[in-house]
């Protein structure tokens, strides 16, 4: 009688026509919605949405945006103070309030009337723009601009650097609008346009960073292009038939159109980083196609009728490849958990992908070779031919290898095992979360933006703020508390406390900040009226005269238009992780200090680019755990249904988490470090891993059913079930170990080490902790004749020999 699977294939078979018809109609529908797909860069989705610091942002988006570009233009021979250079600002200031998605109200510069200046006047207080309306156009304006300079004190030490060989210009844009690839392009352009023998510049922020992400992104898929080209090439090499490589490219570009399509129906943008997550879709897909085919040659050396060998091969094929398939998906579904958008979108389309591979590499690719022509060298690939060919190389060498799984040898390679686990669990331990270097790691240390980083960093406070908000407890009623006098005084003792710790913010600026020197202008210029009067008529008097002849609009970035809430900004020269830790800690010292409940306000930690970017670390390392406690579940249950034994479940999990271990290891001696977009490699890691666990578990319960010997068992399954193994590592090394060596952007590099890293460990795990584990633990679940996990087929009902092989009988 047949179990379930075998009727199942039988079914299939029987009507492989409506079922290709089926699967094409499929493909079609799916194939519409490839239209609708688009690579696109949301910066608010890659924030965690439960965060506080989400929320501090979302509440007040003015204060410390993230989607601020800073250009700096810095005078080789001199300073600025001279025609050419200021009249450059000038123009460049007026070409960026062109860009783009640009929030008009937010371009700063020296040449804006933003930037002001203020001075006692006989006729009363004279406050205007620094540069006026026009540019200097003799020496004699220069000197009066540089005079105005002097007399204002923030654009002093904010807008041009100490030297005085350096400015900034600085915009932040609206994200509803914000197309990265076109303001990128705009602004790019400008840099470049403006650079000359006389003067540097540069160009940083996160919108300029997601700008040379986008830049690259014709270069990242023809590195793609690559990458697949080299995968066929390896299957022809290897395979040398018209099966080895028609059936996987087939399948995979099944699959990868309904992947595609799905999200193009959902109308769901695809994160262009996330990318290298879709190809690993497409070499999964080759391995498990790879492990068809080579079963299929098995069954086929011994039944005539290729329909017949890919009915079988289904049957025994189709629970271990769903199993390894489902329990690969619902790892990738499991990342949604974090609660950041990007990656809960992911988990949608990659999880959808995941699961499709069922369909299209367990049920598409035996229907495929029922039709395909019988292979020429089917006795090469089974390692029949009596040559010395690549198939009996590596199943020789692997024989080779399974000898040090059992017997006497397996002491030796336990010991190594649990070294090897020690080792990976000491240096997990240390896995940095976060960015791990000054700029982005996301691009080398020399590229153009990086340096741009290093250069701004150098001359001015730099790019990453962190924002102490001072929120109005009633946002309804209008009575400014920015203006009250005990608002100010909280500002100006938060900065107090920071300024005097033993490593300082490199600058901070309040609302407070501004109105000393108002009110000693408003008072007639001595320096002994700066000072405020501790009341809120003086502090409000003091406003009034900081926003005499200006907008409110001029303070946007350190209170609202309406004065009802304010910010504490604070300047750091860099955001690695050791600095975003010292800069928090210290903010929370701070509001401990002042206080964080008042009558009329309450200070929220936090926002701006420090504050995000530990929200996203916080969600990484939070729910890494989470994600990976959660994998460990689900696939023991997985498992141990399956093969109906929790001790099946166990023995598949120590080298999924074994090979995580030593992932983990890598990435720290690589300085990769555990972020938003390495979260999803190392749950595809786990992925990959169980599935190589389940197809060599599965084929050693199989072998021991006609052995019934443990060290025979091991040794023929690593012999075969691990040849494929083996081959679709490789394969995946020579696809994509070139990202290494042809990116120009780091994240990929890196990503192409550490996927090819990902294969060969759970390659060399699997192919040595599983059987050792098989003999260690002489599982019983084995020794049972219900498994249908790893239930064989008796070939012997099947008889052929090697001359028939050469003119086996047509598809029935």
């Amino acid at each position: 009688m047949q179990n379930k699977p075998a009727r199942l294939a039988h079914f299939t078979m029987k009507h492989r026509t409506w079922s290709i018809l089926v699967m094409a109609a499929l493909t079609i529908f799916f194939a519409f919605g490839l239209r609708n797909v688009e690579l696109r860069t949301i910066f608010s989705d890659l924030l965690p949405s439960d965060h506080p610091y989400v929320q501090t942002f979302k509440d007040h988006p003015n204060f410390g945006s993230p989607l601020t570009v800073t250009i700096m233009v810095k005078r080789k021979d001199g300073d600025i103070y001279n025609v050419e250079t200021l009249n450059k600002i000038w123009n460049m200031t007026r070409e960026v309030d062109t860009a783009p998605a640009v929030d008009h109200d937010q371009v700063l510069s020296i040449t804006t009337e933003k930037a002001r200046y203020a001075e006692a006047t006989p006729e009363g207080i004279d406050a205007h723009p620094i540069m006026g309306d026009k540019p200097p156009a003799s020496q004699a304006d220069v000197d009066e601009f540089r005079r105005r300079v002097e007399m204002a004190p923030g654009p002093r030490y904010f807008l041009i650097s100490q030297d005085q060989t350096a400015t900034i210009i600085t915009a932040t844009f609206i994200e509803r609008l914000l197309d990265y690839g076109e303001t990128f392009a705009f602004l790019q352009a400008l840099v470049e346009r403006e650079r000359d023998a006389d003067h540097e510049v540069y160009m940083a922020g996160q919108p300029a960073l997601t700008g040379w992400v986008y830049y690259y992104q014709s270069q990242m898929l023809w590195i793609f292009g690559v990458t697949l080209v080299a995968l066929v090439v390896s299957l022809a090499l290897y395979m040398r038939n018209v099966i080895g490589v028609v059936v996987p490219l087939a399948a995979s570009t099944v699959v990868a159109i309904w992947g595609f399509g799905f999200v193009g129906w959902l109308n769901l943008p695809i994160e262009p980083l996330i990318m290298v997550v879709p190809l690993l879709h497409v070499a999964r897909s080759f391995s498990h196609c790879v492990q068809f085919i080579e079963r299929y040659c098995e069954v086929l050396y011994h039944v005539k009728d290729r329909r017949k060998a890919a009915e079988i091969s289904l049957g025994v094929m189709m629970v271990p490849g769903t199993l390894g398939i489902v329990t690969d998906a619902v790892g990738l579904c499991l990342i949604a958990v974090a609660p950041i958008p990007v990656i809960e979108r992911l988990a949608i389309f990659c999880g959808f992908w995941a699961f499709m591979l069922v369909p299209t590499n367990v049920f598409l690719a035996p229907l495929m070779l029922s039709y395909l022509p019988t292979p020429r060298n089917i006795l090469k690939i089974t390692g029949r031919a009596g040559d010395g060919g690549i198939h009996v190389k590596i199943r020789n060498g692997l024989r080779v290898l399974s000898t040090w799984t059992y017997g006497k040898r397996a002491r030796f390679t336990s010991i190594a095992v649990l070294l090897v686990a020690g080792f990976s669990i000491y240096q997990t331990l240390h896995i940095k979360i976060g960015n791990p270097v000054e700029g982005s790691n996301l691009l080398y240390n020399d590229s153009e933006f990086n340096i741009a980083v290093a250069k701004i960093n150098d001359h001015f406070p730099g790019l990453n703020t962190l924002e102490l908000v001072l929120e109005a407890k009633d946002p309804i009623n209008p009575n400014r508390v920015a203006r009250q006098a005990h608002t100010i005084e909280t500002m100006m003792r938060i900065e107090y406390f920071l300024e005097k710790q033993p490593v300082p913010p490199v600058a901070t600026l309040s609302f407070g900040d501004y109105l000393p020197e108002a009110n000693r202008i408003f008072a007639g210029g001595n320096p002994k009226w700066a000072p405020l009067d501790p009341t809120d008529e003086a502090t409000s008097a003091a406003v009034g005269a900081v926003m005499l002849g200006t907008s409110p609009k001029a303070f946007l970035h350190v209170t609202d238009f309406e004065q009802q809430n304010a910010t504490v900004s604070l300047w750091y020269k860099d955001n690695t992780q050791e600095t975003v830790d010292q800069a928090l800690e210290q903010a929370r010292a701070a509001i401990a200090f002042v206080g964080e409940d008042h009558p009329e306000f309450r200070v929220r930690l936090a926002t701006g680019t420090i504050a995000l970017q530990q929200s996203v670390n916080d969600a990484v390392e939070h729910y890494h755990w989470i994600i990976l406690g959660l994998l460990n579940l689900a696939m023991f249950a997985s498992c141990a249904y399956a093969y109906r034994s929790a001790v099946a479940g166990l023995m598949l999990l120590v080298p999924v988490n074994l090979s995580n271990f030593f992932l983990m290891a890598v990435m720290v001696s690589m300085d990769i470090g555990l972020d938003v977009n390495s979260l999803p490699i190392t749950a595809i890691g786990i992925g990959v891993g169980i599935d190589y666990g389940i197809y060599l578990l599965s084929r050693i319960c199989e072998e021991y059913q006609g052995h019934k010997q443990y060290d025979k068992a091991i040794y023929a399954s690593v012999a075969t079930t691990g040849k494929a193994i083996f081959f679709t590592a490789t394969i995946m090394l020579f696809g994509i170990l070139p990202w290494y060596f042809l990116s120009e952007l780091k994240f990929l590099a890196d990503m192409g080490l550490l996927l090819v890293m990902v294969m060969l460990i759970n390659m060399v795990i699997a192919l040595i902790v599983v059987p050792l584990l098989v003999w260690v633990v002489k599982p019983v679940f084995m020794t049972r004749d219900d498994l249908i996990v790893g239930e064989g087929v008796d070939l012997s009902l099947y008889t052929t020999d090697e001359a028939e092989l050469k003119g086996l009988a047509p598809a029935q």
